[in-house]
């Protein structure tokens, strides 16, 4: 049974007392009831924090990447033996169906500690460039301050190509749900990674993390949540002129091509616009269909959301959970009365909490349509089980190929996107029409060995594959 009261921190290789008297509540978002605690961590804790990981680091820093490897294997098979209990504890803090968890919220963890620990050794191979010896090297210190929505995959993304480039590393986990780190950081402990290369202080963000992003020792910060919360963490990482990776939001398109098969591309689209209750940054929310097949794409859209059962997230069969917390659930709500005030037509959902599930974080899938550019609920990211449909004009010689691009891309954010269609080469042609970090075609799957990021305000640099690990090296020139 994992404890869910916790009341220390891990600095420097052991649980320490926090040296502030507060506590974080952690909310079941299913029962609405308090289901732990977890420290308040103040900027004091994260002093010690990071000067336990300097001090750590040169040590960590030359041990041969084959032994650090090693460590992220033995880290990566302690957690496969707990699979099952993480994924549970994960379905109560978030509500990502159980089942979902252990393949999701658990399962891309584990390919993530596999991955980098397979891909540290070539990466850091040194070349010979006329009379120059190029080198790569840790960065140093690394900040990380992670989300709630996949609260342990975003800590991997992050920890473990820090770890296997021989940074030391700082966590700040979400306080929404932090307590899925504490797991990892008994495992850490018990596979015996020397002290200080690992580090857990859970906060607040305009506490624990701005001290993370302040200080003046910590030499990276890797962040990912909100764009208006990244454009804080680079103002203040600004003033030392550390480095900064961002993953930031998403409004991300999915575009059905004039050829696609309609049924088809509602069941992908939906699915990928409502996984863990639509509170992926990368979901595609936005599906961009033809004019001419625009009732027909709402029809089956329909008919695909009304298949889709809601409820608690530990259940059977259960796909859509409830959101994380109550503030989560108001600002989707919210962002429903704004596209229906604006003028967009309701498909399916509402405002009303589905039938039966007054208690809970639970929203309505819901669809809009009739969806124009100007509308909010067409530019922002929501986070919650919200599709808008926004129609392209199919009527031009191309099929209305620029017009869906033009379409797919009129937005500040590029993180993901989608398209499908019969033709798999003139999907990929598309495909590399959109401005956006990762592009999906046909439903191809996610895949934790590739890298993940965005353009434009979704965000700097990338995470997980070899560039992901690229993110935390420097790389130096000896001249000979």
């Amino acid at each position: 049974m994992i404890e869910t009261y916790r009341q220390q921190l891990y600095i420097g290789g052991a649980w320490v007392p926090p040296l502030g008297t507060g506590t974080l509540e952690v909310v079941n978002s299913t029962t609405e009831q308090v289901m732990g605690s977890v420290p308040a961590g103040v900027p004091a804790d994260v002093d010690r924090a990071v000067a336990a990981a300097r001090a750590a680091f040169a040590g960590w820093a030359g041990t041969p990447p084959a032994e650090r490897a090693g460590y992220l294997t033995r880290i990566g098979e302690e957690l496969w033996a707990r699979t099952d209990e993480v994924a549970e504890l994960i379905a109560r803090e978030v509500g990502t169906p159980r089942h979902l968890a252990k393949a999701v919220q658990v399962g891309l963890p584990l390919t993530t500690f596999a991955a980098q620990a397979d891909q540290v050794a070539a990466l850091v191979a040194e070349e010979e460039v006329g009379n120059a010896l190029i080198t790569r090297e840790p960065v140093g210190v690394v900040g990380s301050i992670t989300p709630w929505n996949y609260p342990l995959h975003q800590i991997v993304a992050k920890v473990a190509p820090a770890l296997a480039a021989g940074c030391t590393v700082v966590l700040k986990p979400s306080e929404v749900a932090p307590l899925n780190a504490f797991v990892l950081a008994e495992i850490i402990d018990g596979v015996g990674l020397p002290g200080g290369v690992f580090n857990l202080v859970t906060g607040v963000g305009p506490v624990v993390g701005e001290a993370i992003a302040a200080h003046p020792d910590v030499d990276m910060v890797s962040f990912t949540g909100s764009t208006a919360a990244g454009k804080r963490v680079s103002a203040v990482a600004a003033e030392t002129v550390k480095r900064v990776a961002l993953e930031l939001g998403g409004k991300s398109p999915f575009v059905i091509m004039p050829d696609a098969d309609i049924e088809a591309a509602a069941a992908r689209g939906v699915n990928a616009a409502y996984l863990n209750s639509g509170q992926t940054c990368s979901a595609l929310t936005r599906m961009v269909a033809p004019a001419s097949k625009l009732a027909e794409v709402e029809r089956a859209v329909a008919e695909v959301v009304a298949r889709f059962s809601i409820g608690d997230p530990l259940g059977e069969r259960v796909y859509l959970g409830p959101l994380v917390s109550e503030r989560q659930r108001e600002r989707v709500r919210d962002y429903i009365r704004d596209g229906i005030d604006a003028g967009a037509r309701l498909v399916t959902g509402g405002v009303e909490p589905p039938d039966g599930l007054e208690t809970g974080y639970f929203v309505r899938p819901t669809v809009f349509s009739d969806v124009t550019a100007d509308m909010r609920i067409a530019q922002e990211e929501i986070f919650g089980p919200v599709l808008v449909i926004q129609a392209y004009d199919d009527s031009g010689p191309d099929g209305g190929l620029d017009d869906a691009v033009r379409v797919a891309n009129d937005t500040h954010y590029g993180l993901a996107g989608g398209v499908f269609g019969t033709d798999p080469a003139a999907a990929t042609a598309v495909a590399r029409r959109i401005r956006a970090g990762q592009v999906e075609v046909n439903g191809g799957a996610f895949n934790p060995r590739a890298p993940f990021g965005g353009y434009k305000q979704s965000g700097n640099g990338r995470e997980l594959g070899t560039q992901g690990l690229a993110e935390f090296l420097e790389t130096k020139a000896v001249l000979r």
